[in-house]
């Protein structure tokens, strides 16, 4: 196990470095430049090469970029174009309500999805399962933007009820932060648990066929230890899979929530490096949450050896 850990992050290396590349070349094509955006109409010739130079964006982008990958190799992200702030400290201060948003849709999901995935199991074809089936597909179906947008109409015409607008951290005031994260980790939890509980139904299906539940309820053990001890912990390896992808994924997709909400998280800061063309912000969040993505399947695989000890790395 230790051999294949050591394996896997070693395989960073080429993964984020390619990354890199691909995130540099896109924001070297992209419309526009940084100085444009800083200078505006009352740009010169002459101030325009003055904030060139200051910024290095008057070398050629092959010098560029090895600049940049020379100062993250020493743990230095940069500093951003327009505020002058360094990168890297403010990508883990929003990365932290990013994850914290995540963990909280993450955990909505399996709440949901885990039983009903399980009851529309058990009641194959019956109206239950037909009705968990319409609204898995409804849940996968709608986007998060949309279902947002609704819900908040919705509590503002029905109750008056607004979302707190300034966000407030998990430390100063547990109360309003879980006020203000709730609404958006029903909404990103809501839209996993279509697929999760799509994911389960299958996975139990498929485990309940297996001889060895027969072999369990022939013992006459309990239809709860049955379901529970051996079809669901049999079947999850699909739903860790699938899960663990979702939560990598919602590290870098909760643009849109983080913007409907202002949620100063890592998405939004994405977000407005883009709209800004700073570059070093844009290449720096890009980079680190590839990093998380792959450290997310490392820890997955990992799971995996302890669910099902069948399952060795060499």
């Amino acid at each position: 196990m230790r051999d294949y850990i050591l394996r896997r992050l070693l395989m960073l290396i080429p993964i984020l470095l390619g990354i890199s590349v691909c995130v540099f070349t896109i924001m070297q094509l992209v419309p526009g430049n940084v100085v444009n955006g800083i200078l505006g109409i009352e740009q010169t010739p002459e101030l325009r090469a003055i904030w060139e130079k200051k910024l290095g964006l008057d070398q050629p982008p092959l010098i560029q970029y090895f600049r940049w990958m020379g100062n993250v190799l020493r743990g230095d992200f940069g500093e951003s174009f327009r505020t002058g702030a360094q990168v890297f400290p403010e990508i883990i201060s929003r990365f932290t309500i990013t994850a914290e948003l995540a963990l909280l849709s993450c955990l909505t999901s399996l709440i949901i999805a885990i039983p009903l995935g399980i009851v529309s199991a058990l009641k194959r074809n019956r109206p239950v399962d037909k009705v968990v089936r319409v609204a898995a597909l409804m849940g996968v179906s709608m986007p998060s933007f949309a279902s947002a947008t609704l819900i908040i109409l919705f509590l503002s015409k029905a109750f008056g009820y607004f979302t707190p607008v300034k966000y407030v951290s998990l430390i100063q005031n547990p109360g309003t932060n879980l006020e203000i994260m709730i609404l958006p980790a029903l909404i990103l939890g809501t839209t996993m648990a279509g697929s999760v509980m799509r994911m389960t139904r299958s996975s139990i299906l498929e485990v309940m066929r297996q001889d060895f539940i027969k072999a369990v309820r022939a013992k006459g053990a309990p239809e709860r230890i049955t379901i529970f001890r051996h079809a669901l912990k049999n079947g999850c390896i699909p739903i860790i899979t699938l899960v663990g992808m979702q939560m990598g994924g919602l590290l870098g997709g909760t643009v849109v929530i983080e913007q409907i909400f202002s949620i100063p998280g890592l998405g939004q800061y994405v977000l407005t490096g883009i709209s800004q063309r700073d570059y070093p912000v844009v290449q720096g969040c890009v980079l680190f949450i590839a990093f998380i993505y792959v450290i997310i399947n490392l820890f997955v695989d990992i799971i995996y050896t302890y669910v099902d000890p069948r399952i060795q790395y060499a």
